[in-house]
């Protein structure tokens, strides 16, 4: 069991990767401008990392108390994958939050 554990983990961290690159994906197509897309393929990505750096890592500086971080997780996977809609990745969309709502479900069945 502590093997599922441990991969459950690994998926979660891969999925916390999926969120960065696929917020930059959609600032990098959705933008106007060559600037505007720019700021919201790099910048997008950077805020997500740095409010879940803070607030909702493993090893985070300000800990939350669960509601707020269950919103948290619920607000960056949730924009992920309205990211991946919005740039027009339906089946990527539909296949991330699938894997998110399991991720999810296991580490609270497994208190991860």
């Amino acid at each position: 069991m502590m093997i599922l554990q441990n991969l459950n983990l690994a998926v979660r961290f891969l999925l916390e990767l999926c969120a960065l690159a696929a917020v930059g994906y959609w600032g990098f197509q959705k933008g106007n401008s060559t600037m505007i897309k720019w700021v919201l393929g790099i910048g997008a990505p950077i805020i997500i990392a740095g409010v879940w750096g803070v607030f909702g890592s493993p090893n985070a500086i300000i800990k939350l108390p669960m509601t707020m971080h269950l919103l948290l997780e619920l607000l960056v996977f949730g924009i992920t994958t309205i990211a991946l809609y919005a740039a027009g990745k339906l089946q990527l969309a539909w296949i991330y939050g699938i894997c998110v709502v399991i991720n999810s479900l296991l580490m609270f069945v497994w208190k991860q």
